[in-house]
């Protein structure tokens, strides 16, 4: 089979002839028709993800039709339509990964290759309202952002009569576009910060109220004064994928009682926290990454129900990855960038 292997770090992803694996006992054979590059691929590249066991084939995302069962597999299964949860032996604690956790893609060979074999357990029909370009962009960002949102942050746990008001920063890449949609599609009021405003305007005609540019020096006071100031300003819940020094301004956007979420540091350590605001507003923070097979599952029935349909910027053919590994690490996508692996 073709695939893609990376197999020293700072070396371009080869495309190279693999053996095609066959299913194991309890595993199904998947032929990959997409695949979505994540951070995580390009930082395995660049040597700056940890437990690096190389060469591998990379990928998490992956989308495309059951060709082949193992032994104890219900063979139903064969010729199904399916998507795959990368989130892989998490183990019996819903609060925290267990030891045996892994993701696909590193070290065991991902979806950016013809077929992969996985275990039935992580596959789940796919939503027969997207493509499987579509599809694909789910699995790695849509988990992460269900589980920020709607599990750590709890949306839907608030009890509230009134609409949550949600705000989501760095608008653009694929998780936080995810929790924009999951949000919107909850009934909250969402708002949006980027830096840049092409990408506000764009998540303002995906449901989002209003946003602001994070380059701004003061952002954080632009933003309390567009969605009222006061109290009728906080936010309830927030999503953040940067950390940094902007994280003090999220800390003054909670409301009393607030959520944060936090699943990347794109823009470095968390400084200037001053805890009394944080303790007298009573918030809670918390870090999150990935999910549970439950939290999978239940993300991909609200996507169903909801009709929604990931955000997909370009998609490349497989001869032309580094294509969209350069895209990737340029950061100018909005949505999920996609690999066409095969017809």
């Amino acid at each position: 089979m073709k695939a893609l292997q990376l197999a020293a770090t700072h070396q371009p992803i080869q495309l190279v002839d693999a053996p095609t694996p066959t299913p194991g006992p309890g595993e199904v054979l998947v032929r990959i028709r997409a695949a979505a590059l994540n951070h995580r691929d390009v930082f395995i590249q660049q040597g700056l993800y940890p437990g690096i066991k190389l060469p591998a084939i990379l990928g998490s995302d992956g989308a495309g039709v059951v060709a082949e069962v193992g032994a104890g597999v219900d063979p139903v299964w064969r010729g199904q339509d399916v998507i795959i949860n990368c989130s892989m032996h998490w183990g019996p604690n819903p609060a925290h990964y267990g030891a045996d956790f892994q993701i696909l893609g590193m070290p065991t060979n991902g979806t950016y290759a013809e077929y992969v074999a996985v275990p039935v357990r992580y596959i789940h029909h796919k939503p027969a309202h997207l493509s499987f370009e579509q599809a694909a962009a789910l699995p790695l960002a849509g988990l992460t952002a269900w589980r920020a949102l709607m599990s750590r942050a709890g949306l839907h746990a608030s009890g509230a009569q009134s609409p949550q008001k949600v705000l989501i920063t760095g608008i653009g890449g694929g998780a936080a576009l995810f929790a924009l949609q999951f949000a919107v599609a909850a009934g909250a009021e969402v708002w949006v910060t980027s830096g840049a405003d092409e990408k506000i305007e764009r998540a303002k005609a995906m449901g989002a109220v209003g946003g602001v540019n994070y380059r701004e020096p003061d952002w954080g006071k632009t933003l309390m004064t567009q969605t009222g100031g006061g109290r009728a300003g906080y936010f309830n819940v927030i999503i953040d994928s940067a950390g940094g020094p902007g994280f003090a301004k999220l800390i003054d956007a909670a409301a009393p009682g607030g959520r944060i979420a936090i699943f990347g540091g794109t823009t470095g350590t968390i400084t200037e926290v001053v805890p009394p605001k944080v303790f007298f507003k009573q918030l809670n923070i918390a870090g999150t990454t990935m999910g549970t097979e439950a939290e999978f599952g239940a993300m991909v029935r609200f996507v169903s129900e909801k009709g929604i349909v990931p955000v997909v910027d370009e998609v490349f053919p497989l001869t032309d990855a580094a294509g969209a590994f350069q895209k990737m690490n340029d950061g100018k996508q909005f949505g999920k960038l996609v690999l066409k692996v095969s017809e």
